[in-house]
Parts: C-alpha cells; sequence; structure tokens
C-alpha cells in the first residue's frame, strides 16, 4: 500500500486530460457518520425516494444490494447463491488486501481525483460473482450523497469468474434540498473467461455537483460487457472517458450512452482496446442538448487483425444556447481490421411535431415525444426485465424542447 499512497501523493496537483478542473479543497473532507440498517425495508424513507429516482427500486426482489449514504455503507447483502455483496473496505481486510485487484486497472496517479480517493479511507461496493453463478434477479446499489459540499469518494472492484453471470443496476444521487458537491467514483471490472456483465449506472444530480468518474475494464477470451451509462437531469459538471481492454479471443464490448442537458457540461467517452483476434466492440451516443453543453468521445484501437469497431454519436440540439461536440477517433495498427465511426447532430423534424400537434399534442409535449423515442436506444445483452425498468425510467422524466 505505501507505493499506492506514494504514486498518489505525487498526483494531487495533477488535472484531468478532459473536463473542467476541480478544487478539492472547496468541498468537505469529513463525512457525517449513518448507521448501518439490517435490512433494505430499514433503509431511511429519503435515500428509498431518491434511489427510485435512479432506477434502484428497492420494492421489488433483487439479486442484492449496497446502499452508501455520504461515506457510510448502509447496507451490503446478497440474496444469490454465488453472488457477493460486500463494502470495499471489510473486502480489503477478507481478502488480503485484494493484491490482485486493487488498483491494478485504473492508475492511482492517473490524475487528482484517483490520487484522492487513494489517500482516504475506501469506501464503495465489491461485487463478485463465483464459476457459474448467474443473477436471475439484478444486484442493486445507490450511491446517496446527502450532505451538502462534500466531497464524496467510492472505489468499487467487480469481478465476474468464468462462466458467470452479473447484472448490476447503480443509481448515483442526490435528494433535493442537495445541490452542491463533489463525486469521485473509480470502478475496476474483471471480467473473466466467457463470463457476461451487464452494468448500467444512472445519474441524477443536483445542479452544483461534480462528477469524476475514473473506470476500466478488463475482458478475457469470450467475456461480454454491456455498459450502460444515462444521465438525463443536469449536473455542474461531468467528466467520464471508461477505457476496456478486450485482451482475449471473442470478447464483445458494447457502451451505450443516453444524454440530456438542460445546463451544465457533460463530457463523456469511451476507449476500447481490441488485443485479440475475434474481438468486436461498439459504442453508441445518443445526446440531446436544451441548452447544456456536451461533448462526447469515443476511441477504437484495433492491435490485431480480425476485429470490428464500431462508433456512433447522433445528437439533438433544441435551443440556441445548446452545444454537441462528437469526437470519434479510430486508431488501426495493423491490416485486417473492420473498423468505423458515424457522427450526427441535427434537429427535430418540423414534419414530426406537426404530425404529432394535429393529433391533439402540445409542441412541448411532441417535442417529448420524439425526444423519448430518440433517445430509446436498443441496449444489446440485457434481460427483457431491464430493458422494461429503463423505458419506465425514462417515461418519468420531464424531456421537452427549450425555448
Amino acid at each position: 500500500m505505501s507505493d499506492i499512497a506514494e504514486r498518489a501523493r505525487k498526483a494531487l496537483g495533477k488535472k484531468a486530460t478532459y473536463g473542467p478542473d476541480v478544487d478539492l479543497e472547496e468541498y468537505e473532507v469529513e463525512a457525517k457518520p449513518h448507521d448501518e440498517v439490517q435490512s433494505i425495508e430499514e433503509v431511511p424513507e429519503e435515500v428509498r425516494r431518491a434511489a427510485l429516482g435512479v432506477g434502484v427500486s428497492l420494492e421489488d426482489e433483487v439479486g442484492g444490494a449496497y446502499i452508501q449514504m455520504d461515506q457510510t455503507p448502509v447496507v451490503a447483502s446478497s440474496s444469490t447463491e454465488g453472488i457477493e455483496v460486500l463494502d470495499i473496505a471489510t473486502a480489503l481486510k477478507k481478502y488480503d488486501g485484494l493484491k490482485d485487484y486493487w488498483w491494478k486497472l485504473v492508475p492511482v496517479d492517473q490524475d487528482k481525483y484517483t490520487a484522492d480517493v487513494a489517500l482516504h479511507p475506501p469506501a464503495g461496493y465489491f461485487l463478485r460473482a463465483r464459476r457459474g453463478a448467474k443473477t436471475i434477479f439484478p444486484l442493486k446499489s445507490c450511491l446517496y450523497l446527502g450532505q451538502t459540499n462534500l466531497n464524496q469518494r467510492v472505489h468499487n472492484i467487480i469481478i465476474a469468474e468464468e462462466g458467470s453471470e452479473l447484472h448490476v443496476i447503480t443509481g448515483c444521487t442526490t435528494p433535493s434540498h442537495v445541490q452542491r458537491g463533489l463525486h469521485l467514483g473509480v470502478s475496476e471490472f474483471f471480467i473473466k473467461k466467457g463470463a457476461h456483465v451487464s452494468f448500467t449506472m444512472i445519474h441524477n444530480w443536483g445542479r452544483e455537483v461534480e462528477v469524476r468518474p475514473r473506470t476500466a475494464i478488463y475482458m478475457e477470451g469470450g467475456a461480454t460487457l454491456s455498459n450502460n451509462y444515462i444521465c438525463l437531469t443536469p449536473a455542474k459538471t461531468l467528466q467520464t472517458y471508461p477505457k476496456a481492454i478486450l485482451d482475449g479471443p471473442g470478447a464483445v464490448a458494447s457502451f451505450n450512452t443516453v444524454l440530456y442537458a438542460k445546463e451544465g457540461h457533460l463530457d463523456t467517452g469511451s476507449e476500447v482496446v481490441l488485443r485479440a483476434p475475434g474481438c468486436s466492440a461498439d459504442s453508441i451516443t445518443r445526446a440531446v442538448s436544451v441548452g447544456g453543453e456536451i461533448i462526447t468521445r469515443g476511441k477504437m484501437v484495433g492491435e490485431v487483425p480480425d476485429v470490428k469497431a464500431h462508433l456512433e454519436c447522433v445528437g439533438l440540439i433544441l435551443s440556441e444556447k445548446g452545444r454537441i461536440d462528437s469526437i470519434p477517433e479510430l486508431d488501426g495498427r495493423c491490416g485486417g481490421l473492420d473498423m468505423s465511426h458515424e457522427a450526427a447532430v441535427g434537429k427535430i423534424s418540423e414534419q414530426e411535431l406537426e404530425y404529432l400537434m394535429a393529433r391533439g399534442l402540445t409542441k412541448d409535449q411532441a417535442t417529448g415525444v420524439i425526444v423519448r423515442g430518440f433517445l430509446d436506444v436498443e441496449i444489446k445483452g440485457l434481460p427483457e426485465s431491464l430493458r422494461d425498468e429503463l423505458r419506465r425510467i425514462m417515461q418519468l422524466q420531464e424531456l421537452h424542447g427549450g425555448a
């Protein structure tokens, strides 16, 4: 651990490659403690309501649950055989520091945000699917930032062992009275041979919350990943750029991003490195700006022949103040590759609006119908029950055009 701490200290002043810089000293370090609860039923009502807004219904059957309030894990439980859910501090003690996994994918000195997470007591979740284990009901986690102006730090480890199947929904949220805060999240995924992981992250932050997730994924042969990110409510600034390494034959990764920005600055993207024959990856983004600034980045790196990769970003601008900047990048390093990208930014068709308005909808209602349809991306690798749940979340949002 001493080497990790030393590298982190040296990086405390290191700005991130992308996104506006955040002054860490503006945010509080000390979080108020919360009591652990014995069951999901005892989770405070305000947390349950906030979790429901990001798709984490604690009333439905779940395969396991992790709830964190500020820096305190209050629930960590599994109801599925072969699936382990622990808070990360407990996992580090139980598994001798998680030597094969802890800070192995995300560099601790990547930037000031990873360094800051490393230099404070660990919080976050440890999810593990043992060999051949499969989740029937999804694991659900809620990272709840309830203290105004707090710097919430999270470090998550997800391990899907050979032949396992893991479905996870993570909701990150603040209650209505918390508008300002900082969320730093480090997540490291290890998806082993033939394992399948679907991971859906839904953000619902206050208007003055700044968000800096740092994610890396390592995939072995035959592994599959469906990584889905949804942000439909404003944050002050968001910057995330997960990286996946496909290091075994036939590994498949799919990134799906849905963004709706009334205001704020969202800088999102992903990088996928294809290192083995038969690997494939796609990254699809749907972005709507109603006044916010959206930057979408995508990079595919083909290192060997016989790999396929596709980038796609389509955006709608519904306000004179809106901005969408799409930056696709293909990096082919040998022959025998199949790599492509597609990008488009436009506006809603007047014909579509007129058609719906002629059938009795107001302009805002018609715009909302069109925007929901536009953002309803077909997400690969999800059970139908999860697809239905994501559609329900979309229907709860008030999506409409700007002035």
